[in-house]
């Protein structure tokens, strides 16, 4: 009884640090075949694959990164952003995340959220929303993330949305 009573308590005492993560995933499942989307969502292989491809074509601290990366997903969209702004903050709690930065800029509300931030240089998750007159952005990348790279990995990266990390590197 004793030990039913500890997995329950262990169980519920987890479940908060799941539910963000859940909320994150359930948005992009939300709008993963609405064709109003580009959805784009890279997982472990993949950053494997193209850490072994691209070799020779990327500098050594983007190789890393690319190595230590567990996930990447991207959602955007130029159709109606404000309102899918203001519904990703609605839906997805930010308490479990540290607001790194802030930026209102021509229009645009940009956020950079991080989770279990384990020094000041690296975390284990960066989360980006952006909402405008011109685009809506959810990007979420999970791993080793070192901050003072993400820039250079953005640019080595052609995906709609991920330019606005180079706001990082900037301020």
């Amino acid at each position: 009884m004793k030990n039913i009573i500890s997995i329950i308590i262990l169980v519920c005492i987890g479940l908060p640090s799941f539910a963000q993560n859940d909320a994150i995933t359930k948005y992009f499942q939300q709008y993963r075949d609405d064709e109003r989307f580009t959805m784009v969502s890279i997982n472990k292989k993949m950053f494997e694959l193209i850490a072994n491809v691209a070799e020779d074509e990327v500098d050594d601290e983007v190789m890393e990164m690319l190595q230590e990366m567990d996930g990447l997903k991207i959602l955007t969209t130029d159709v109606n952003p404000q309102a899918f702004y203001k519904e990703a903050i609605a839906k997805i709690s930010t308490h479990d995340y540290e607001e790194l930065m802030t930026v209102r800029d021509k229009g645009q509300n940009i956020q950079f959220l991080v989770k279990d931030q384990s020094s000041g240089k690296i975390v284990n998750e960066l989360l980006l929303l952006v909402g405008g007159e011109d685009e809506f952005v959810l990007l979420s990348f999970v791993g080793k993330i070192y901050l003072s790279k993400i820039g250079k990995l953005a640019k080595n990266m052609d995906i709609d949305g991920i330019e606005h990390l180079d706001k990082l590197d900037k301020d």
